[in-house]
């Protein structure tokens, strides 16, 4: 499937269809996230993968200080970005996650939401990222996690096989487009098998958690 046309296919309801599919939570997790690369006035912020911009939002409201550029390979996505109140006063970039267009170490900070799944090479895609951070700086990632089986696996399962689907067809018009991001979080690596990547990309004092009856990882690490 192409990624990058999916994702401007369904790009004027992907806002919307993250609220319904994680029941509203997907805020307070961007928040969270946010919260822990404790930004600092004058500090330069990347968000990858940055869609309509909701993390480079939350970073300024966080900390106003801070220099957000917000990157992302989809067209539609950035400009529905900005056309949102305050979307004028950041910086729209687009950009490949594999091949990113920055100088080395020109960012305190990298984040993004929903990307590492998406990437053909997730090991490129996290070389580059330390790339352009500086050193001591900081990574962070929110995503999907395959969760490991326990009792609430089957009904994992449905939500995952049918009703986003569903919802999909529903909110979105494009059950294709979400049966492919059920599939690509069940082929997704575990909070664990991602956190182990990072640390073979050369990061430091990784760490996560887990939420969402584990459907979901929050990973934080530092470039030495």
């Amino acid at each position: 499937m192409d990624v990058q046309q999916t994702f401007n296919d369904i790009a004027q309801s992907y806002d919307r269809m993250n609220r319904v599919m994680t029941l509203g939570q997907d805020q307070r997790w961007r928040r969270e996230l946010v919260e822990g690369l404790a930004l600092q006035a004058g500090e330069r912020l990347l968000d990858l993968g940055a869609g309509t911009g909701d993390l480079s939002f939350e970073a300024i409201r966080q900390q106003a200080g801070c220099h957000v550029v917000a990157a992302d390979f989809t067209l539609a996505m950035l400009r529905l970005g900005q056309q949102r109140a305050g979307g004028e006063l950041l910086p729209w970039t687009s950009a490949d996650g594999l091949y990113l267009p920055f100088p080395d170490e020109s960012f305190d900070a990298v984040c993004s939401g929903f990307l590492l799944r998406n990437v053909r090479d997730l090991d490129q895609a996290l070389r580059e990222q330390k790339r352009v951070l500086k050193p001591n700086g900081r990574l962070a990632s929110l995503d999907t996690s395959r969760p490991t089986r326990n009792w609430l696996s089957p009904f994992i399962n449905i939500y995952l096989n049918f009703c986003i689907p569903l919802l999909g067809s529903v909110i979105a018009g494009n059950r294709n487009a979400y049966q492919y991001l059920s599939a690509s979080t069940q082929a997704f690596l575990t909070a664990e098998e991602l956190a182990e990547r990072m640390s073979q990309a050369g990061f430091q004092t990784v760490r996560f958690k887990r939420r969402m009856a584990g459907t979901i990882g929050l990973h934080w690490a530092n470039k030495p």
